[in-house]
């Protein structure tokens, strides 16, 4: 869906990011690239930062054992639907080996505390099962979480903040953290996963496409060939996707 959606940001954009609103051709990539490298077809899947659903839904056209969770009860109450639940990621209020598969899109950089939110994700994970991450890359040119300046929150994509030495950034984002690849890959240090795959990926550009079609498909074109070349380390997100292991494997 290329249909742009003008909204001014909502009231916790900055503490949780703002959530997809509408299904489009970024979102569909992204659920394309995960069905890559694993099935979802007839798994027990989480959403873990569903905000108001919207993965959710697509999640179920490949299995009815789809759940999501999010902190804030306001956004699952505007998604209405069934099987999602409030709570934090470093908390997961399910029993060990609940889920084959555990999405985090866009999620990791909002908790607390990221690594126990990746051991926790592997304590609900069956053995043999998956977590797939997408999350901020630092040398992507653009900030895309906004940023506080002169004591007020300031929405939209902000250029060359995430090149900022690591304390004037946190100073700009104390909200939301961006990772180097170093960084990424200290998430699951020393845990019983074994990596399937680590790369980048570059923005659907839907906004741009709404405008102008061509514009939209000449962004794309370039940017999505882009991924097979070393200039992918400088794309919109991580993506990754970890197998967590049988004991003894």
């Amino acid at each position: 869906m290329l249909n742009d959606v003008k909204r001014a940001p909502s009231a916790d954009a900055a503490r949780l990011g703002e959530p997809s609103y509408v299904w489009r051709s970024g979102q569909e990539r992204r659920l394309q690239l995960i069905r890559r490298y694993i099935p979802l077809e007839g798994r027990r899947i989480l959403d873990v930062g569903c905000g108001i659903g919207t993965y959710v839904r697509r999640f179920r056209d490949f299995s009815p054992r789809v759940y999501g969770l999010d902190v804030s009860a306001e956004r699952l109450a505007q998604a209405g639907l069934p099987n999602l639940v409030a709570a934090e990621g470093e908390n997961l209020p399910f029993a060990d080996a609940s889920f084959d598969v555990l999405v985090f899109n866009e999620v990791i950089e909002h908790v607390r505390d990221d690594r126990a939110v990746i051991r926790d994700a592997l304590r609900v994970l069956t053995d043999g099962g998956h977590v797939v991450i997408y999350a901020p890359n630092r040398l992507y040119p653009f900030e895309t979480h906004g940023i506080y300046w002169r004591g007020r929150y300031r929405f939209g994509n902000k250029f060359g903040v995430n090149y900022l030495p690591n304390f004037l950034r946190r100073k700009l984002v104390p909200h939301a953290k961006a990772y180097r690849a170093t960084d990424i890959f200290r998430l699951w240090e020393g845990l019983p996963v074994k990596l399937v795959v680590h790369t980048y990926v570059y923005p659907g550009f839907d906004n741009v496409a709404a405008k102008s079609a061509r514009a939209g498909k000449a962004l794309r074109g370039m940017l999505y060939r882009a991924e097979g070349t070393p200039a992918r380390r400088f794309g919109l997100s991580h993506f990754v996707v970890l197998e967590k292991l049988r004991p003894n494997a």
